[in-house]
């Protein structure tokens, strides 16, 4: 005989109207019992293979697991703490979108000799989808600000109260290398940036280069603290006199949400650095491209405002400290000529076939000093 006082009870439940309480119970219950085995199966994995095993082997059960409902090898990813580089590291066309973008710029050779006309950047064609083509038609440049070095526009992100920037500037007191090296040396940013409130590398692939970092800065009173997670990577191409630096938000296992700060998680920005004669002579021109969701309640045009005043304002932080770097001679990490790191078996086995890395292309270890 089975005992009947637990079915009498569950059904009494039922009855009395907790029937989608129970299923919601029994759910929770399958769930957990899988989120522990798959923790289990993660700790196992993590005693029995090194890192770079685990994420070629994390790798391969991405690809595979990639386009499935629910997309599976996300969460074993997160779950043994890996960060999976195949799909995240920033690829060589997204380098030379952006210097391409650079050149288009320089084409329109009058940009800063008419005062009396507005001039727009011209518009970017992606070489993805021609719908892509047609929503950047659709919305055009908008000229915020004309200065005498620098000029700002911005555009509406479809489908978002947003805006993207661009900034075309030139600079003729410092040289690109020292620009360059200080935009990338986070720990002289921590000293030059009053906002910064942490800034730190969290991981880095000896492939590509590419490196994920954790930055969180002060906002505006009153206003709370934002933090990114962002993967950026940077290619020095000495043959055609090019400099880029591209950065977007990322997820990182090793870094998960903190109730002190705001996450943002929509954030990209490209930099173009195109000499006037060479690395380490002055000038240079410039091109940044930005936009990012800092997750405010305030009206379009009070964000707007806010990046509009705060971008020129960075630049300008950003300009001082390279002429103190230069002036005072503060040792700054020369990126530039530092060597990619050498790569493993392993580590090649990581990267995609269509993936070719470029020869121009410059990794951040073993930096020297400049």
């Amino acid at each position: 005989m089975f005992p009947r006082r637990p079915l009498a009870a569950w059904l009494a439940r039922a009855r009395g109207g907790g029937l989608l309480g129970l299923l919601a119970n029994q759910c929770r219950f399958v769930t957990g019992l899988r989120v522990r085995r798959a923790q289990q199966i993660a700790q196992l994995y993590s005693r029995l293979y090194s890192e770079s095993s685990r994420c070629v082997l994390l790798g391969r059960l991405w690809r595979r697991l990639r386009g499935r409902p629910g997309h599976a090898s996300a969460l074993m990813a997160a779950l043994s703490g890996v960060f999976v580089w195949d799909e995240e590291r920033i690829q060589e066309e997204e380098l030379q979108r952006s210097i391409n973008e650079m050149k288009k710029l320089e084409e329109v050779s009058s940009i800063f000799q008419s005062s009396g006309v507005e001039c727009h950047p011209p518009e970017p064609k992606s070489q993805t989808e021609g719908n892509e083509d047609l929503k950047d038609k659709e919305q055009p440049w908008e000229m915020v600000m004309d200065k005498k070095h620098f000029r700002l526009w911005r555009r509406p992100i479809a489908g978002t109260h947003l805006y993207q920037y661009r900034v075309f500037g030139t600079y003729t007191d410092v040289t690109p290398r020292q620009f360059f090296n200080v935009q990338l040396d986070t720990e002289y940013r921590k000293k030059w940036d009053a906002l910064v409130i942490k800034l730190e590398v969290i991981e880095r692939d000896s492939v590509s280069g590419s490196e994920v970092l954790h930055w969180v800065t002060h906002f505006p009173y009153p206003m709370y603290s934002r933090d990114y997670v962002y993967v950026r990577r940077y290619s020095v191409d000495q043959e055609n006199n090019v400099m880029v630096l591209v950065s977007r938000a990322v997820d990182h296992p090793s870094v998960p949400e903190s109730p002190e700060f705001v996450r943002v998680r929509s954030y990209e920005s490209q930099m173009v650095i195109r000499p006037h004669k060479s690395f380490d002579e002055n000038g240079f021109d410039y091109l940044l491209t930005y936009s990012d969701n800092p997750q405010t309640v305030f009206p379009r045009y009070c964000v707007s405002w806010m990046v509009s005043s705060g971008m020129p304002d960075f630049l300008e932080k950003l300009h001082t400290a390279t002429l103190k770097a230069k002036n005072m001679e503060i040792r700054v990490k020369d990126y530039i000529s530092a060597k990619p790191l050498e790569v493993s078996s392993e580590a090649k086995a990581t990267v995609q076939a269509s993936e070719r890395k470029s020869e121009g292309s410059c990794g951040p270890a073993r930096i020297e000093y400049a």
